[in-house]
């Protein structure tokens, strides 16, 4: 049968020697260090969604900002000119400046969606499938190193639980995921669930328009005020101070500031707790029920601290526009929400501000010399690759710190391990647990004694394990890997070359 020409195109395969998947922060960064550390090698950044930015991009709701600050969450390579905090379009601003400056658009492809990544160890090289959702067409890219950087959630959809009497509802549930570009909330009475920072941007943002909002929570988040303007930054551009040495003095200042928290809410948390609390006091109204409201049962740091800039939701709440109730939802009713107390709120539009789900490399399906991958039975290698699993890494943030620092971590350790493969004359990386690590115990991705946010909690056995010891362990602080990750040695035995 001769072969039409869509089903050539179709058939056609093409090979870089570095594949990234994802152009958000991760994907760019990682396509800046291969482009400037390897400027001979081929690569390719595939991205399903429309443009760049990723997280940036997905989340459109009112107010959608940074809750890290903008000098860590920001490139070492590249310095932050804007406020510590930032809006979506400012950060997605910032990353079109990194892809224009290093001449990556060309490089980038939207709307390319992984369905499946194969490993081939006779061809010593990545298949992976693509699809086109433009046009429907069917791709196939080989690769010899791929990277996955798509992020560690579920872009399509957020999560909502499936509450009673949801579809009797008649007014309108919205997920900020999903945000409709013509929402009108002006006047409404609005229910925001959910207490994360999503619940604290969202609130200031559409307090000054909306009849009222309301913050439903089922239990407390620590909040923290912070200048949308670091004070410091003010000053060293005052005295024109070069961008470049305010950005690494920002940087270094946030990350002190971050050491100190995290060291107190290990060896002091009773202590930590009465600060973070008795911070907010004084920007509340007198009435204000701060034990019942804003008093988490977990510890400082088991979660994230949502920052509040300027203390605008809190200024939403003196001032009335907004309300907190703590409690648990009984039932949705035709014209709102009662609560288990008996309590009922009316609203006409309800957003439900309950996060994400966690997804596993894109839920992509992988296999290995045609066995499929199962992660839950694979270990982690030092939080970058997967036992068994040959030149594949990934990237996955820090919870408490700023994404971008690990990305910037990962992207030197990858590149330099791709380094050595070259000096090594080896084509295949493969983590492999040594003959001492054979009865090691596989251990739950995350210990909810470190981190226990719901989203983790609610995807952790889909996840990968990790184990007792290093190199199979991870999520360790920024304080830690910076130092551990570029002294790792690459010869102790984890990784297997050919």
């Amino acid at each position: 049968m001769t072969m039409t020409e869509p089903e050539a195109t179709a058939t056609a395969t093409e090979h870089v020697d570095v594949l990234i998947v994802g152009a958000g922060i991760s994907g760019i960064g990682a396509a800046y260090h291969v482009k400037d550390r390897f400027p001979d090698r081929s690569f390719v950044l595939l991205d399903a969604l429309e443009s760049h930015g990723g997280t940036w991009w997905t989340h459109r709701y009112p107010g959608a900002r940074s809750d890290s600050d903008l000098f860590t969450f920001g490139y070492g390579f590249k310095p932050w000119r804007g406020p510590s905090i930032a809006t979506a379009d400012e950060i997605r601003s910032y990353l079109g400046e990194v892809i224009d400056e290093n001449d990556l658009a060309g490089s980038i492809r939207y709307r390319h969606r992984v369905t499946s990544a194969h490993w081939s160890s006779a061809d010593r090289r990545w298949t992976v499938e693509v699809t086109r959702d433009d046009t429907g067409e069917q791709l196939r890219l080989t690769t010899d190193f791929l990277w996955m950087c798509q992020g560690y959630y579920r872009h399509q959809k957020g999560y909502t639980p499936d509450w009673p009497g949801m579809d009797r509802y008649q007014g309108m549930v919205v997920h900020p995921q999903d945000w409709p570009d013509d929402l009108d909330y002006a006047g409404k009475r609005v229910v925001v669930i959910g207490s994360g920072a999503t619940a604290a941007t969202l609130i200031p943002a559409i307090a000054e328009t909306a009849g009222h909002v309301t913050m439903l929570q089922r239990s407390p988040t620590f909040f923290i005020s912070r200048p949308k303007t670091h004070e410091l930054a003010v000053t060293l551009r005052a005295l024109d101070v070069p961008e470049e040495w305010t950005h690494e003095i920002l940087r270094r200042a946030h990350v002190a500031q971050l050491e100190e928290i995290t060291r107190l809410s290990f060896e002091a948390p009773d202590e930590l707790r009465k600060f973070l609390i008795e911070e907010m006091r004084p920007l509340l109204p007198e009435d204000f029920d701060i034990e019942k409201h804003f008093t988490p049962r977990y510890r400082p740091w088991q979660q994230r601290l949502a920052v509040v800039p300027e203390g605008d939701l809190f200024a939403a709440l003196r001032e009335g526009k907004a309300s907190v109730a703590t409690d648990t939802i009984e039932t949705f009713t035709e014209t709102g929400i009662r609560l288990a107390s008996g309590e009922e709120i009316e609203a006409d539009i309800v957003i439900t501000a309950t996060g994400f789900d966690l997804a596993v490399f894109g839920n992509i399906a992988f296999t290995v010399d045609d066995e499929p991958v199962d992660f839950t039975q694979r270990v982690t290698y030092r939080g970058i690759m997967i036992s068994g699993v040959p030149n594949m890494a990934y990237v996955f943030g820090y919870f408490r710190a700023s994404w971008t620092l690990r990305a910037d971590l990962v992207s030197e350790f990858v590149c330099r391990l791709l380094a050595h493969m070259a000096e090594k004359n080896a084509t295949v990386a493969v983590p492999a647990l040594r003959p001492e690590d054979a009865d090691m115990p596989l251990l739950p991705w995350m210990d909810p004694e470190n981190f226990n946010a719901g989203y983790v909690m609610r995807s952790a056995h889909l996840m990968f394990k990790q184990g007792d010891r290093e190199p199979w362990t991870h999520m360790h602080e920024y304080t830690q890997e910076r130092q551990m990750l570029p002294a790792a040695d690459l010869d102790d035995g984890t990784l297997a070359y050919s």
